[in-house]
C-alpha cells in the first residue's frame, strides 16, 4: 500500500518507459567483441542506471587501463542509434498509466541518467515527451544515481515535496537514488530482479506499469474514501 497520497510521479526512462536496456546491453557486448574484448552481462548490469562517468569507471575497472574506451563508446552509440532509428520501443502500460495521471491531474517528471538529446530522440517520435511537465537529465544535477540529486531536482521543478512524490524505477541504482531522496519508490524490474535490499527500499515491487496504475488507483480511492477497492 502506498503510505501517503501521491501528489506527483517521477519516472526513470530507459528500462521503465522504454524497452531500451536490452538494446544497450546487446550493442555494448557486440562493440566490445569487435575490439577483441569481452563484456560480461554482469558488468553491464552494474552500469545500469549510472551516469556516463560512473559507467565508465565500472567498464574500465573491468577492461583495464589499456582499453580504448572512447572509440568503444562511439561504436556503441552508432549501433544503438541504428537499432533505435525507427523509434524506441515503449513499455507495456505506459499510455494507460499516463492517461490515469491525466485524469487524476497529477504532475509528472522524468529523472534519467541519459542526456537531453537521448530523451528527445527516444521519446519525441511517440509523442510521450509532451506528456511530461519536466525532464531532469544528465547535466542537470551535480551527482547522478545512486545519489538522490536527480530526484530532488525533479521534485523541485514540480514544486512538490519529495515525500509526496511516487518514484518509478527499474534499476537498483535508481531505486537507491529515489529512496535516498525520500520518495515513495516503486520498482518495476526490467533486466535486474528485485533483491531484499530493493524490497526494503520500496513501497512495492510491480511486475508491470499496468500494476502501477492499479496501485495508484487503489491508493487514491483509499485516501479519498477511507477504504481500499
Amino acid at each position: 500500500m502506498i503510505p501517503r497520497p501521491v501528489k506527483a510521479v517521477v519516472f526513470d526512462m530507459d528500462g521503465l518507459l522504454l524497452d531500451t536496456e536490452v538494446v544497450y546491453r546487446d550493442v555494448m557486448i557486440e562493440a566490445a567483441r569487435t575490439m577483441g574484448a569481452d563484456l560480461p552481462e554482469a558488468v553491464f548490469l552494474r552500469m545500469v542506471g549510472l551516469t556516463g562517468a560512473a559507467g565508465r569507471d565500472v567498464a574500465m575497472a573491468h577492461f583495464g587501463e589499456g582499453f580504448d574506451y572512447d572509440p568503444w563508446l562511439d561504436h556503441v552509440s552508432e549501433l544503438a542509434h541504428a537499432r533505435l532509428a525507427a523509434g524506441a520501443p515503449v513499455k507495456a502500460g505506459v499510455t494507460e498509466l499516463l492517461d490515469h495521471l491525466d485524469r487524476a491531474r497529477l504532475p509528472r517528471a522524468i529523472a534519467t541518467s541519459s542526456s537531453h538529446g537521448s530523451v528527445e530522440r527516444h521519446l519525441a517520435p511517440s509523442g510521450l515527451l509532451l506528456r511530461f511537465d519536466t525532464v531532469v537529465a544528465a547535466g542537470d544535477y551535480a551527482r547522478g544515481k545512486p545519489h538522490p540529486d536527480p530526484f530532488l531536482a525533479a521534485a523541485g521543478r514540480l514544486g512538490v515535496a519529495p515525500a509526496d512524490c511516487l518514484a518509478l524505477e527499474d534499476s537498483h541504482n535508481g531505486v537507491r537514488a529515489a529512496a535516498a531522496a525520500g520518495m515513495m519508490t516503486v520498482m518495476v524490474p526490467d533486466l535486474l530482479a528485485a533483491t531484499d535490499e530493493m524490497r526494503h527500499l520500496t513501497v512495492a515491487v510491480c511486475d508491470s506499469l499496468h500494476e502501477v496504475t492499479t496501485l495508484i488507483s487503489r491508493a487514491d480511492h483509499f485516501f479519498r474514501n477511507g477504504s481500499a477497492v
